[in-house]
């Protein structure tokens, strides 16, 4: 794999009460991070007041019993959107399985999906798990807004929030056995607006700078959330913002239990004209964020150094 870098390292941002009243000068101080460590890194790491220590022990649990349940049964979490149901046994990653839940901000989402997994019944994995979807989807539209506003484009925001889709995708990343490898998953920039990941304290994580240089990140506590953007905001920023890639590495003698939830977008994305100028020409060309992932989720096209900028880029 090489070796890591050891000279970078995400900024930790604190989303607190006290910085979260738009219009006061914490907020613009904040506003001013995010969007500085979006330029950087194109992620951060968010210190979340409101996700407990209770939640996310909860949470965790919660994803233990189901990625418990066989196989046969994990299998039949399908969904006719692309690249949103169940992920696994695959050969050049065996380490890694996942599960996708669609409207995963909403009870009524987490409980269609609990209910092909467990037909008897299970409501306590609903609840368990929106305690914490519901945190997730508030934060991002916080980081999209402080985005935006330091943008000088907060009248677009509304709008563009409020077609955004929340799919949520619960991880796990088995401990290796002595003669595998230790890629938990390949280098790969988020096709989404923007994602959250939240963690069970297992580090394996790695993001890839502008540079070239791979550093991983550490020391989360239970109410870090890592922001980081996708290709859906890299296109809208008009290249401002970069997409990170990003891969995971199990060194852990244990398994790694993550929850990426990315939002989706069911409107034409497009670079607002604020963000077009001589020194920012247009980059991308609108697109349905959807029909991207359609195009992403052809084999041919994974290998791409960047699907955003094959598909729609000018």
């Amino acid at each position: 794999m090489g070796s890591l870098s050891q000279e970078h390292k995400l900024d930790v941002i604190e989303f607190s009460d006290k910085n979260l009243k738009p219009g006061t000068e914490s907020w613009s101080k904040t506003c001013n991070e995010v969007v500085s460590a979006l330029e950087k890194y194109g992620c951060f790491v968010a210190s979340y007041d409101k996700l407990t220590q209770e939640t996310h022990t909860t949470v965790f649990k919660a994803l233990e019993e189901l990625f418990d349940l066989p196989t046969q049964t994990k299998v039949q979490n399908k969904s006719t959107k692309p690249l949103y149901g169940y992920v696994g046994q695959i050969p050049f990653i065996p380490l890694y399985e996942s599960m996708g839940i669609d409207n995963a901000d909403t009870l009524q989402g987490i409980q269609n999906f609990a209910k092909v997994m467990w037909p008897n019944g299970y409501n306590d994995f609903s609840e368990k798990l929106v305690s914490y979807t519901k945190l997730a989807a508030e934060l991002e539209k916080i980081v999209v807004r402080m985005v935006f506003e330091r943008y000088g484009v907060g009248k677009h925001y509304e709008s563009l929030i409020g077609s955004a889709n929340y799919l949520c995708r619960v991880m796990k990343y088995r401990e290796p056995k002595s003669n595998e490898n230790n890629m938990g998953f390949v280098s790969h920039t988020d096709k989404s607006f923007m994602s959250t990941i939240h963690q069970n304290q297992v580090d394996g994580l790695e993001i890839k700078t502008k540079d070239g240089d791979w550093f991983g990140v550490h020391q989360l506590s239970s109410s870090s959330v890592i922001v980081m953007a996708g290709d859906a905001i890299m296109a809208w920023s008009n290249n401002r913002i970069k997409s990170p890639h990003h891969r995971v590495t199990m060194e852990a003698k244990k398994a790694r239990y993550s929850i990426a939830q990315f939002s989706f977008l069911e409107k034409t994305v497009e670079i607002p004209q604020e963000l077009v100028d001589e020194d920012h020409p247009m980059q991308y060309k609108p697109f349905e964020h959807l029909e991207f992932l359609d195009f992403y989720s052809k084999e041919e096209n994974r290998r791409l150094e960047s699907a955003i900028r094959t598909y729609c880029g000018v």
